[in-house]
């Protein structure tokens, strides 16, 4: 497309008319000039920055029918339905796609001939199509609009191959047609690939700066509790509208549920949902009938609600892109948006897992990404400015707006000189020819071999083992925070080799002061618990010793062994939660609804007056209620051994391994239902060995299987041992 100079087009009076607003935001009006004036156009603009009007203005002001590619059906659909909203002509916006009959298409095609239309909506996979292109040959094109334009780029967050085909398309429609490719998310690769791509390499750039001053970031340790940590912040958050972010549907469904019997008006969201359910749930979140969405990254495109006041990813996003976008939907209205992810590294495991399969060039760019996302979650530097720096844009704490929202900046981390690290660092660098990504430069520092190291015989260099007295994480923190500071640079398009830029070189010839804080460390934490006001579990050890000598009176009479009636960790939960109805009895860990029944009164009496006497503050958002979602598995397992299955077959028909099973039957009878597994522990030991096993747990203290393995001198296997307290407790206990 040839870019003309620009005339002087009057664009208030128009938006005016035809939107009812006085005055433009941000970069709209100069990017809407550069369309109305023919120009090929791109426009970076963050979420809730107003894209749309980019090219539903020109539209409606030029002549022709712009065509808007889109990815998403719902967000068609929404755009439609707003233009034909300020029109007394309902052809004036149209969807063209494969959901059409043949008489609605001939409609949308009259309307285009006959010059009514001024927009329309299609799939990239409906332009391809054979009669389209015919179509289009013979009508006024004013411009092709590209949305959510990151589609392009193998590298973008949502990758549609159709996408890469819209420049050949173009070409068949034998017409000289402007482009403005539009999308809330580009790094300077994402966009140098969607200008490649269309054939705009001239195009006017218009990029908005992604920083959202009023979003606060956060990321929290994801823990086994997980579920009660998102409860207890939405019941803080009560009455504000909020996107809870999972990236199975199962969990999505799970989650929603354990918020609804939470007092929580939640709806699920994700694509295995009939349409129906769908758009009724999108309507009540958007209607205010319902507070809290639930769902996967299918929920939000184009989606336009002003005051959802938090954004929670209960799973990190495969990318820092996917994480803008979604945060993004937070506070479009300019009020209180947070931020919250939960993190463990676990999760990134799980995900990198999930590209084993795919073709290698798809791994290495998903790895990439996924590195950098696992950057952002660990680092301990201020995460608006690590967010702008992989768009490409610099940002000062000090004077830019938002600076200290986030979690690092509010409690910020120790910093220590590392002025000789970096040195050693950049050496690194250099002396390895910048062949090397992150991981392979922290073994080089560390002194550690691998494959790639060995054949670059790396180990003969005098870096090689230069930092060993730090460790792994010191290093990759120090790469992450020299990246920010400008000192090196990734190679995207070499999948993150680091190289050193000019102002690291100037460092290395005069170094100088250079303050950095070690990175959050998140292993090995999945089983901490998150309090309210507490970053570590405290008992109420006056309340634990009054529970032990409870219990043991309560053995006593039922002349069982302690553990038998409740178990160590059930009694420290209720320490911390402080159950005085049955209700919260049953819903804490190990109880069940048999246990309850039999042994809960003498409990609940003495917790009750305990919580009287004392005053206590119970933190009533700690009881999460169970869903009763493993219900079916519960009933199943119960069922299959009334009927007396073998254990193999029962894992093998629920694909379990036999461990896995023995864990879930292990809830269930610990929880006070009877499991009668004679049948299967008779070919397991002869009656000596039964009478020697129950000896051995009426007379113990403690359940414990460790304990009982070296009572036994490693006589029998751990799921042997389990296997015999599974009988034990089901006879004795229940």
């Amino acid at each position: 497309m040839k870019n003309n100079d620009c005339i002087e087009v009057d664009l208030h009076d128009p938006l005016k008319k035809f939107f009812g607003f006085t005055k433009f935001k941000g970069l709209q009006e100069q990017v809407i000039r550069s369309v109305v004036n023919n120009k090929d156009t791109f426009a970076i603009m963050p979420t809730g920055g107003g894209k749309s009007l980019c090219y539903q203005l020109p539209a409606l002001m030029k002549e022709g029918t712009a065509i808007v590619v889109s990815p998403l059906i719902a967000l068609m659909k929404n755009q439609v339905d707003a233009i034909r909203g300020i029109s007394s002509e309902i052809g004036i916006a149209h969807v063209l796609n494969s959901s059409l009959n043949k008489t609605e298409t001939a409609q949308v095609k009259n309307d285009i001939l006959n010059g009514i239309t001024k927009l329309l909506y299609v799939a990239p996979e409906s332009l391809s199509k054979k009669d389209t292109i015919s179509f289009f040959k013979s009508v006024k094109i004013s411009f092709l609009a590209v949305d959510e334009a990151h589609c392009i780029s193998e590298w973008g967050h949502d990758f549609r191959p159709e996408y890469r085909n819209l420049r050949v398309i173009l070409e068949q429609f034998k017409q000289s047609i402007p482009i403005i490719a539009l999308t809330a998310t580009a790094t300077p690769k994402v966009q140098e690939d969607i200008m490649k791509n269309l054939g705009i390499s001239k195009a006017q750039v218009f990029k908005a700066s992604f920083n959202r001053p009023n979003l606060y970031y956060e990321v929290r340790t994801k823990t086994n509790q997980v579920d009660s940590d998102i409860i207890r912040f939405v019941k803080q958050h009560s009455g504000k509208s909020g996107i809870i972010y999972c990236l199975s549907r199962k969990r999505v469904e799970e989650l929603a549920q354990t918020l609804q019997v939470n007092g929580i008006n939640a709806l699920p969201y994700h694509a295995g949902l009939d349409a129906k359910s769908r758009v009724s749930h999108q309507d009540q979140f958007l209607k205010d009938d319902c507070d809290i969405i639930v769902a996967t990254i299918a929920f939000g495109m184009g989606i336009d609600k002003p005051d959802v006041r938090f954004v929670i990813h209960h799973d990190i996003p495969k990318s820092i892109e996917s994480y803008y976008q979604e945060t993004g939907r937070a506070g479009r209205d300019g009020g209180e948006g947070h931020c919250l992810a939960f993190y463990a590294y676990k999760d990134i495991e799980k995900l990198e897992k999930f590209m084993s399969g795919k073709p290698l060039a798809e791994q290495e760019i998903g790895m990439a990404l996924l590195a950098d996302m696992v950057a952002y979650a660990e680092t301990s530097i201020s995460r608006r400015k690590f967010i702008l720096h992989y768009f490409g844009e610099d940002f000062d704490n000090e004077t830019g707006e938002g600076g200290d929202l986030d979690d690092n900046m509010r409690f910020p981390k120790e910093q220590v000189e590392a002025q000789d690290a970096l040195v050693l660092l950049l050496k690194a660098v250099v002396e390895t020819k910048e062949i090397y990504k992150s991981k392979e430069l922290v073994k080089t520092l560390l002194g550690e071999m691998n494959a790639v190291i060995q054949s670059h015989k790396t180990n003969t260099l005098s870096v090689f083992g230069s930092g060993a007295e730090k460790e792994s994480h010191f290093w990759m923190a120090l790469i992450r925070q020299a990246l920010v500071a400008g000192y090196l640079i990734k190679e995207i398009e070499a999948y993150g080799l680091i190289r050193i830029t000019a102002r690291g070189k100037a460092f290395l010839d005069k170094p100088e002061s250079f303050m950095m804080t070690e990175d959050h460390k998140f292993e090995g934490q999945e089983k901490v618990q998150i309090l309210p006001t507490k970053s570590h579990v405290v008992l109420d050890k006056t309340l634990m010793q009054l529970l032990v000598s409870l219990r043991k009176q309560v053995a006593q009479a039922n002349e069982v062994p302690p553990y038998a009636v409740f178990q160590e960790n059930s009694l420290e939960e209720m320490c911390l939660k402080y159950p005085i109805s049955l209700e919260e009895l049953v819903n804490i860990n190990g109880v069940g609804e048999g246990k309850a029944k039999r042994y809960g009164d003498q409990f609940l009496n003495l917790i009750n007056r305990y919580v009287e006497e004392n005053e206590i503050f119970r933190p009533d958002d700690l009881v999460v209620k169970s869903t009763g979602i493993n219900s079916a598995l519960k009933l199943y397992l119960i069922q299959s051994i009334d009927r007396k299955l073998p254990l193999e077959d029962i894992a093998a028909a629920k694909g379990m391994s036999m461990e896995k099973l023995v864990s879930e039957m292990e809830t269930i009878v610990f929880a006070g239902t009877r499991l009668n597994i004679d049948y299967y522990l008779e070919d397991l030991f002869d009656e000596d060995q039964l009478e020697e096993l129950y000896g051995y747990f009426i007379k113990s203290d403690s359940d414990s299987i460790s304990e009982a393995t070296a009572a036994f001198d490693g006589d029998y296997e751990e799921e042997e041992l389990r296997l015999y307290r599974l009988k034990f407790m089901s006879e004795i206990a229940n």
